[in-house]
């Protein structure tokens, strides 16, 4: 019998904010994979890590690149290196910080290995944005307000005149450029940097001389 792949969500940064279903998740799997960037940063083990003990680790080589062709061969490899665990009747865990099914390297490959007619759950995580607006005592959503996730390579402009709260993210270097757009429109925003890591910082405005880096949250609330 073949072996189930568990995609788990491992929160935002901080450790104690696994949830107990994904901590047990950990504990019952063979063996866990985790994305390999190219870096000696493995944020999503390292959030984890108290929970894994001895677990095999595999590392999949999934570079952030935006050359697709690059990014469906790499994905191919790692679905091919997870299938062979599963068709040996291992349960495989993979690691991913935030949620599985937001912006996250996880959710090709679900689909992936999915379609080839294995079994795959999803153990859902705390996402950044809602660990962003906590930190930051923001509320998100009231009343019958709508709530947009936007990556910052979107138009910022256009984004900024949709109804509701909207929240920048996943964006790189690219956010400054969003940060420029809100200040050149005096539009109130609150940022949150590495939330729930080493480094985290909270801006109730972007007055100040700040940057984003790549765990960077902007909330905008109309």
């Amino acid at each position: 019998m073949n072996g189930t792949l568990f995609g788990i969500g491992v929160g935002p940064g901080d450790p104690e904010l696994l949830t107990l279903k994904a901590i047990k998740t950990i504990a019952d799997c063979d063996i866990l994979t985790v994305p390999d960037s190219g870096t000696d940063n493995h944020i999503a083990f390292d959030i984890a890590n108290e929970y894994v003990g001895t677990k095999p680790i595999i590392h999949l080589d999934l570079p952030m690149t935006r050359d697709k062709s690059k990014l469906m061969e790499k994905r191919m490899i790692a679905a091919d290196m997870i299938c062979v665990e599963l068709d040996a009747g291992k349960n495989v865990g993979f690691l991913t910080i935030g949620d599985p099914m937001l912006y996250s390297t996880y959710s090709y490959l679900h689909t992936i290995i999915v379609s080839r007619g294995y079994t795959a759950k999803v153990i859902p995580g705390i996402t950044s944005f809602c660990a962003a607006a906590a930190a930051l005592g923001q509320p998100l959503c009231e009343s019958d307000e709508a709530l947009h996730i936007i990556p910052a390579l979107y138009d910022a402009q256009v984004a900024l005149n949709l109804d509701g709260t909207k929240v920048f993210m996943k964006s790189g270097k690219k956010l400054n450029d969003v940060i420029d757009i809100l200040k050149e429109k005096k539009v109130k925003a609150k940022m949150a940097q590495r939330v729930g890591m080493d480094g985290e910082q909270l801006f109730d405005d972007l007055d100040k001389n700040v940057e984003s880096d790549y765990f960077s949250i902007i909330i905008v609330k109309d």
